[in-house]
């Protein structure tokens, strides 16, 4: 008896010495000499981070992650506590009016940007108060919407995704890298809300039409869940904005000394596709009901990880079927605002500039409204659109158009007939066409000018339906100013991102707004709520109407 109570004895301090080990937290104490000093806490994942003594920020190494439950919880970067020091004294001295920002520091790049530094001064003060009081943050948002939509969102949120290791204090949801590959399974454990009703992910390729902005997109899937909570209803608690980092292509990223995502070029070909499959098996696993949204992803993934997992997760692509939702939703109001039926588009020709996930998206979604709703063939309503990719109008002469149909889904379908039309400019096909409906999804700012929306003035009857819909506000195809200009005040006109009204012969003019943030929260509460086990085409249509 007494031989056994030592060794349960033994047993018993050996775990305990063990469990005690997993709460150690050295530190580098700087005080004239580096010394190795030991901190012992009780504390784990979140909550070592939301502790100011025990918070190393991204000084802790991988093993005191692994043993602390924070992989994955902070970058994947590690900087030692002198060069966050550096990094800190940086700002500290500098002044605001030192600062150097070339979105907001001249009068030119605020007016394409629509970027206000005002913007920023009110982003960083409910950065901060979201850090502080999270309650009084969204009753905030909540109870002046419309004004903090645009600091929260777009355009805002884009320069906060440009600026994200600058601007970075504390960590804000979930951070897988390609460092952690195989382990994203035991990960999501880390994260200490045991139930998760949806998860918005980017891999930061393609964000807004700011392009590669690497581990920065963390922050629209930061901005989509503050749409999510404040216009969804959604508990804050019950939500995980998450980056999956595989690298960048981005030069001015890989040259800047505190970015903190990984260097190394993207990641391509199917070990990419190992990294997302593991990503969404990982969530599967923890919060088998969560919805999750992918977001800002480049074209050449953006479908094929749509297709790849549709039928098996509860998932959509918001740049894909969200936008298309919204778009549908402008048309069938702008046709009430020509005093006709929703079937009555089915009869328009639609000039659509821009190929990339975006206007997939719409493509589909309207020929299947079309189709489902109007009566017409797949192929009738294929033949109502005019595609035109960076290279003008794609036909069936188009000598890529397979590779380009691997990108664009069943773009052969839409591929005009008559070979004589291949590469025409935007120009020359608004005046051979003469469409009613004119949508511009290139992140190419200004492309529709003077003329383009002159000749979109065509018909004496019914007034031109113009989506300008790229964002941020500098990537926009035209301003409502430009179309009323050019159209007579006639133009109904929709935007990506927010615009003052317009004074037009002297009567004020607000023009409406056309983004996928008025249909991705409530779209994703039905899916969330009716645990439909997968979005179909007809429930998004629906939405639509």
């Amino acid at each position: 008896m007494l031989c056994h109570l030592r060794t349960t004895r033994r047993a018993v301090e050996t775990s305990a010495m063990l469990e005690r080990s997993r709460m150690i937290s050295s530190k580098t104490v700087v005080d004239g000499k580096n010394r190795l000093h030991a901190e012992i806490t009780k504390s784990k994942g979140r909550d070592v981070l939301n502790d100011p003594v025990f918070n190393k920020g991204l000084a802790f190494p991988s093993t005191e992650r692994d043993r602390m439950g924070l992989r994955g919880l902070l970058p994947s970067v590690v900087r030692s506590m002198k060069e966050q020091e550096k990094i800190v004294m940086d700002e500290l001295c500098s002044s605001w009016s030192e600062r150097k920002d070339d979105m907001i520091d001249k009068d030119e790049a605020i007016l394409k940007s629509g970027i206000h530094k005002e913007d920023v001064r009110r982003k960083e003060v409910l950065m901060g108060l979201h850090e502080r009081n999270e309650t009084l943050y969204y009753k905030i948002i909540m109870d002046n919407f419309l004004e903090m939509s645009r600091i929260i969102y777009t355009p805002t949120v884009g320069w906060a995704c440009s600026r994200y290791s600058g601007l970075y204090k504390k960590p804000r949801g979930m951070f897988f890298s390609l460092k952690d590959k195989g382990e994203f399974a035991s990960m999501v454990f880390n994260w200490d809300s045991e139930k998760v009703d949806v998860v918005v992910v980017t891999d930061g390729s393609r964000v807004l039409g700011l392009g590669d902005l690497g581990i920065g997109g963390l922050g629209i899937s930061i901005g989509k869940l503050d749409l999510y909570i404040a216009a969804g209803g959604f508990h804050p608690r019950r939500v995980l904005p998450v980056v999956i980092d595989v690298g960048t292509d981005n030069p001015k990223l890989r040259n800047d000394p505190n970015y903190m995502g990984l260097v190394n070029p993207r990641l391509q070909g199917w070990e990419y596709y190992e990294v997302i499959d593991e990503f969404m098996e990982a969530v599967a696993l923890r919060w088998p009901k969560a919805l999750v949204q992918f977001e800002d992803f480049q074209t050449k993934h953006a479908i094929k990880l749509l297709q790849r997992y549709k039928n098996n997760f509860l998932m959509f692509n918001d740049d894909i079927q969200g936008t298309a939702a919204t778009v549908l939703a402008g048309l069938y109001g702008a046709m009430k605002l020509q005093g006709k039926p929703f079937s009555a588009l089915a009869d328009q020709k639609i000039v659509l500039v821009g190929a990339g996930s975006a206007a997939t998206g719409v493509a589909l979604t309207v020929r299947k409204a079309m189709v489902l709703r109007m009566g017409l063939t797949m192929e009738e309503a294929a033949e109502r659109f005019y595609i035109l990719d960076k290279d003008g109008l794609i036909s069936k002469d188009r000598s890529n158009l397979s590779e380009l149909d691997r990108i664009f889904y069943n773009l052969k379908d839409y591929a005009r007939k008559a070979t004589d039309m291949e590469g025409l400019q935007v120009l020359d096909v608004v005046k051979r066409v003469k469409p009613g409906i004119f949508i511009g999804l290139t992140g190419v700012g200004g492309i529709f000018n003077e003329d383009v929306l002159t000749a979109m003035n065509h018909d004496p009857v019914n007034p031109p339906v113009i989506f300008a819909l790229s964002n941020p506000t500098s990537h926009t195809e035209c301003t409502p100013e430009e179309a009323l200009r050019c159209t007579n005040g006639r133009a109904i006109y929709a935007s990506g991102s927010p615009f003052t009204g317009v004074l037009y012969n002297g009567k004020a003019v607000y023009t409406s707004q056309c983004n996928n943030r008025f249909i991705f929260p409530g779209l994703g509460l039905g899916a969330a709520l009716g645990q439909t086990g997968k979005l179909t085409s007809l429930m998004i249509n629906k939405a639509s109407e």
